[in-house]
């Protein structure tokens, strides 16, 4: 293990975040991503723009938002806007996997590179690989998987952008499925315990509630208060009780 300013690195466990990431995460979510590219490319963008938005943004939702408000002539500070609202919903995830990753030797800057990476499969991934794994190899084994599915992602990206018109609606539709459906499947195979279960039953239940009354890229963070708070709330009592 070669030592790094502040903390400890394992070339080792970084190529075998490489390789988990390669069984599978990184090409599910590549595939759902390529629809960004013809987006990028319907609203007149280079394909050098189209990939740098997955670089920088590291963000389906948000790249999507952005290309097609262009497309739609939205004023540029109601997109910049709106993209940044949509990543409010990143929030929660940063704050979940960042305190597996740090520590008491690890600078912040390595936090915030590592903050960057972290969308909804990489932390889907996170949660459920990161805890068997010892805490000075979960960094490097973290960047590794994460700089592989965005890798992947930024070359789909441009071949969804050199593809656009090629493909059938249903099938980008359904391409771009594949990263919930994954996501949903990843966090279903973690769940230790009834209160997992239950904050995806109640998530699945309030979800069309906070997008319809919270909306403007605060219903997840609502969602996982509401959602989330309450299934905790009744594992607490049920431990209580038992």
């Amino acid at each position: 293990m070669a030592e790094a300013p502040g903390f400890d690195w394992s070339w080792r466990w970084f190529l075998e975040g490489v390789r988990q990431a390669l069984t599978g995460p990184a090409f599910y979510v590549s595939i759902s991503l390529m629809g960004v590219g013809s987006l990028a490319r319907a609203a007149g963008f280079p394909v050098g723009a189209a990939v740098l938005s997955t670089i920088l943004v590291w963000a389906g939702p948000g790249q999507l938002l952005f290309f097609g408000a262009v497309i739609a002539k939205t004023a540029p500070p109601a997109i910049a806007l709106a993209v940044s609202l949509s990543s409010v919903r990143l929030l929660p995830m940063c704050l979940s996997v960042l305190p597996m990753l740090r520590e008491k030797r690890t600078p912040l800057s390595v936090l915030l590179a590592a903050s960057h990476f972290i969308a909804v499969t990489v932390w889907a991934e996170s949660l459920r690989r990161l805890p068997d794994i010892e805490r000075p190899a979960r960094l490097p084994f973290f960047f590794g998987l994460a700089a592989t599915c965005m890798a992947l992602t930024a070359l789909s990206t441009a071949l969804g952008y050199w593809l656009m018109g090629s493909l059938p609606a249903p099938l980008g539709a359904g391409m771009m499925m594949l990263s919930p459906i994954y996501f949903l499947a990843t966090t279903a195979r973690s769940a230790r315990s009834g209160a997992d279960w239950l904050a995806m039953l109640f998530g699945a239940v309030l979800a069309p509630v906070m997008v319809t009354f919270v909306g403007g890229g605060f219903d997840l963070p609502a969602l996982a208060l509401v959602g989330g708070g309450g299934a905790w709330f009744a594992g607490y009592l049920a431990r209580r009780e038992s």
